[in-house]
């Protein structure tokens, strides 16, 4: 009877996924344009708040209450950051809905045991969030390798006559994703009368590069005091050119270390999983020392998986 229950349980959630997934695909551009939405000022909220049509009511109602607590701003500026096409409230349903499915999936093949049911669904509570991060880094590390591109065809409109916006409207055009998709926002923005001081913040609040700062900065005090622009971005794209060329070759050559300190640190994660399920009661006998040895025993090697961990990522960790 219970087996059924779970079944039904689950059944029940893959269908409101594929709901959830089938409404998300049908508004894209409204969530295109909430995005943006986070970013604008006051006046730019009540032009883009018509465009919104069709949201789906209970999700809507959690993203809104979620999004004014400091977590759910972080969680959409993180989404926003990732290019992830979900909202907050939908964000937080697919981690209920995993750690549903994983503490299910783990409780039966764990011998149906609390601890199994425990870590099934810690598992699923961080899945979502290490992919989100994953996609950040990666569209961050593309952004970066694009940026030199980039310039090169700033400044080469810049010298043909092109005005900035007109510069940054033709990136958007000829360069492929994630910097294009960015640009135009920030063209987008500065359309419907967003200054170009704001823009750039914007762009530079959803892409943390080092690299953006600096041609974000060279912008602004061009603005300012004058001077020659093509020039200055010509010079910033040598010297990120060359940072990038130097952060690949240090990526390189820090590899083994960083995967070495990353399975290192996770095989011992993975055999105590495994023993776990395999034969439980070997593990527990830990506990016959007391309660005190067994949290003992657990914060000494936690410490130590984490102390190592930390050691050879710092080691492989070089700024350029």
């Amino acid at each position: 009877m219970t087996a059924w229950i779970i079944i039904i349980v689950g059944l029940i959630l893959i269908i409101l996924l594929i709901v959830g997934v089938v409404v998300t695909a049908g508004s894209e551009s409204a969530l295109v344009e909430q995005r943006l939405d986070q970013y604008f000022e006051g006046d730019s909220k009540e032009q883009i708040a018509d465009k919104q049509v069709q949201r789906a009511a209970l999700t809507e109602w959690v993203s809104r209450r979620v999004e004014k607590t400091t977590i759910g701003d972080r969680i959409a500026r993180e989404l926003a950051r990732a290019d992830l096409k979900i909202k907050v409230g939908e964000y937080f349903a697919l981690i209920i809905i995993c750690v549903i499915l994983a503490g299910a999936v783990t409780w039966f093949i764990g011998n149906r045991h609390p601890i199994s049911l425990l870590l099934g669904a810690v598992g699923g509570a961080f899945l979502p969030r290490f992919y989100v991060l994953r996609q950040k880094r990666m569209r961050l590390q593309k952004f970066n390798d694009q940026l030199p591109d980039m310039l090169n065809l700033m400044v080469n409109g810049l010298r043909a006559g092109y005005s900035i916006m007109q510069a940054m409207e033709s990136i958007s055009k000829e360069l492929p994703s994630p910097i294009n998709d960015e640009f135009r926002r920030v063209v987008q923005e500065m359309q419907i009368g967003i200054p170009m001081e704001t823009a750039l913040e914007n762009l530079l609040r959803r892409i943390p590069s080092e690299d953006l700062d600096f041609v974000i900065t060279s912008i602004n005090v061009q603005r300012e005091v004058g001077g020659n622009l093509s020039e200055i971005l010509d010079t910033i794209s040598f010297t990120i050119r060359e940072r990038v060329r130097i952060k690949g070759e240090i990526r390189v050559m820090t590899a083994q270390v960083r995967t070495s300190g990353t399975v290192l640190s996770l095989i011992p994660v993975f055999l105590t999983v495994i023993l776990w399920f395999l034969n439980p009661e070997y593990l527990l006998s830990i506990t016959d020392g007391g309660t005190t040895c067994t949290l003992a025993i657990a914060c000494i090697i936690i410490g130590l998986i984490g102390s190592g961990y930390f050691v050879m990522m710092r080691i492989a960790d070089i700024e350029v």
